[in-house]
């Protein structure tokens, strides 16, 4: 393996094991406490050897001396097992306290993190992977604690104390023992940071591929139906399944192999131990009990060599396995709140672009550049444009969901970017061409911009909105569970409930992505009422579709290319020749002309 490979795994091990070590130290005394106890118990089982070959010599030197000395050796072998046995007890219960705060805190933190990436991130991930890496990462740690705490640190104890006590009796012994497990532990380690680790990396992120791919086949099954594409997305997921396959498979292969070459070195050095032990014992340097000993403490050691083999393994499996979750902590927020960010507080509602140059990231040239404009308080907007015109961005940006190049975007006189994005976006109601609703009852997802209102309020909202009526028609009412994104409901009823939930904000700033064009005409007219209504006293943002909708806001800004190109009312642009907006409102009149005719 390349260097730079090399580099790249020590990288990961640093950067998740930093990450254990990070959440570790907010727990320094129930760490330091399991540590001791893991310390105490392993040295009580280090010692039983040493007591075994004290009974065994006992044994043989016979009379009552030797009795009572067996006896004594006994009876603190004895106490030495129950003593560990106990000291594990206490052991397991501080790694399990540990563990469950530590699964819960990176849970947390990393749904917070997800929650405030920015829109582009959110745009550029499967939401499907995403819950993958959490959960799988979730339960990495508590593998990882384990291998840490629970195996890899009585390991060490054991082989440092074997080679201490077995050197302190023989140095030749000690010697073989103690150069034996470096080489061991030394070659373990390399083999699976620079054999396995890769190709289990690898095999982690098709894992997550896989997730991904499913989540998006699944999501969106009604549109599978729709074109009758079921064995076309098995046909996808197979090929994916592929790589995984052969990704997943080289990883378990190499761990094999891996897991071989160590049971060669277990077996070498089970023959130094014993030949120096026999060697010893033939030119009269060891007793029967010393022999004993050395053989007792050999099968104590050899399963602990055995078992870091295995923990090393899965200290490099629970690696491989956080890596992507410890990725997300440390992504990038995109869009973030200053450490000063103040509560924004929305009274007129005037809405100020002032000097604005913004550009997508990946673009070259700005979309905005030196952009000004002024909303008045409660005004009515719509605005009109081709797509890709800037319409959708300039409420996007109100939301902050963009960071300006330069320039200010005032609410108010507030510069957004200088506000709490939580309370901007909480003082701002929107309603989307495409409502998302949560699967949770019809109240709750009304209630969603306001969670304590009372059963009134929400009902209130809801007559608003013109939804009432068919919310008290379900079985269940309010109570009635909307399915995945409001599957179960029709595109208008969606829209009405989104419009509900706008009311119940109450926000002095309103968005409205005109929503009307895919609708039925009894629907659109049930909604057109509703948005009205939500309108009045409200400083009105529309993104104008069917350009009919907008007839009656008080301005319309034309959009061409970042710019605002015409402005005015209805009456004003239409008499405009060669202008856009009445270039536009012809197309629309011709076109509904022609389908009135067909």
């Amino acid at each position: 393996m390349s260097r730079k490979k090399l580099d790249f795994r020590a990288d990961a091990y640093r950067n998740v094991l930093g990450f254990t070590f990070r959440h570790w130290s907010g727990r320094l005394a129930l760490v330091g406490t399991i540590c001791a106890l893991v310390i105490a118990s392993t040295l009580a089982e280090v010692m039983v050897p040493v007591f075994s070959g004290q009974i065994v010599d006992a044994i043989a030197g016979g009379a009552n001396a030797g009795a009572e000395e067996a006896l004594r050796a006994f009876a603190i072998v004895v106490g030495l097992g129950l003593t560990s046995v106990v000291l594990r007890w206490f052991i397991f219960q501080g790694v399990i306290r540990l563990t469950i705060r530590m699964m819960a805190d990176i849970v947390n933190n990393g749904f917070h993190r997800v929650q405030r990436f920015s829109t582009d991130w959110h745009a550029n991930s499967f939401a499907g992977s995403t819950v993958r890496k959490i959960t799988r990462g979730m339960w990495a740690l508590d593998s990882l604690n384990d291998v840490l705490l629970v195996a890899l640190l009585p390991s060490v104890v054991m082989l440092v104390g074997a080679s201490v006590i077995l050197g302190s009796y023989w140095p030749v012994m000690g010697l073989v023992v103690g150069l034996g497990s470096v080489v061991y532990i030394g070659v373990t380690v390399a083999l699976s940071m620079g054999y396995v680790s890769p190709a289990a990396s690898l095999a982690n992120a098709w894992d997550t591929r896989l997730g991904g791919a499913l989540a998006d086949a699944v999501s969106c099954n009604s549109v599978v139906k729709a074109f009758g594409a079921e064995e076309r997305e098995e046909g996808r997921l197979r090929h994916v399944l592929g790589k995984w396959d052969t990704r997943t498979r080289r990883t378990w292969k190499r761990g094999t192999l891996s897991g071989t070459i160590q049971g060669f070195m277990m077996v070498t050095m089970q023959a130094g131990i014993l030949g120096t032990g026999l060697l010893m014992w033939q030119r009269g340097l060891a007793s029967p009990g010393d022999i004993t000993f050395v053989l007792a403490m050999f099968f104590v050691l050899q399963g602990y060599l055995r078992d870091v083999g295995q923990h090393i393994r899965n200290l490099q499996r629970a690696v491989n396995d956080m890596e992507e979750l410890v990725a997300l902590e440390r992504t990038p927020l995109g869009i973030d709140d200053k450490a000063d960010a103040e509560t924004i507080a929305i009274g007129k509602g005037e809405i100020t672009f002032d000097h604005v140059t913004f550009q997508y990231g990946a673009h070259p040239t700005p979309l905005y550049r030196d952009f000004s404009v002024r909303i008045a308080p409660g005004e009515r907007v719509g605005l009109v444009g081709h797509s890709g015109s800037g319409k959708t961005t300039f409420v996007k940006l109100i939301q902050r969901l963009y960071d300006v190049k330069s320039g200010a975007i005032r609410i108010d006189g507030q510069d957004i970017a200088q506000v709490k994005q939580s309370s901007l976006r909480g003082q701002i109601a929107i309603v989307q061409q495409e409502p998302i609703l949560f699967h949770r009852t019809l109240a709750e997802n009304i209630a969603y911009a306001r969670p304590d209102a009372t059963r009134a309020e929400i009902e209130l909202a809801a007559m608003q909105a013109n939804a009432h009526d068919f919310i008290l028609d379900l079985p269940k009412g309010y109570e009635t569970m909307v399915g995945e994104r409001g599957v179960k409901l029709s595109g208008g009823e969606r829209q009405r409930v989104a419009i509900a939930r706008a009311f119940l904000a109450d926000a002095r700033v309103l968005i409205l992505d005109e929503a009307t064009s895919s609708l039925d005409s009894e629907s659109e007219v049930q909604i057109q009422q509703a948005m009205e209504r939500l309108m009045v006293g409200r400083t009105t943002l529309v993104i104008a579709h069917r350009l009919s909708t907008v007839r009656a806001l008080d301005r319309l800004l034309v959009f061409d290319k970042g710019k605002i190109v015409e402005e005015g009312d209805h009456d004003q642009l239409i008499r405009l020749n060669g202008g856009i907006y009445r270039r536009l409102f012809e197309r629309q009149a011709l076109e509904l002309t022609k389908g009135l005719v067909a």
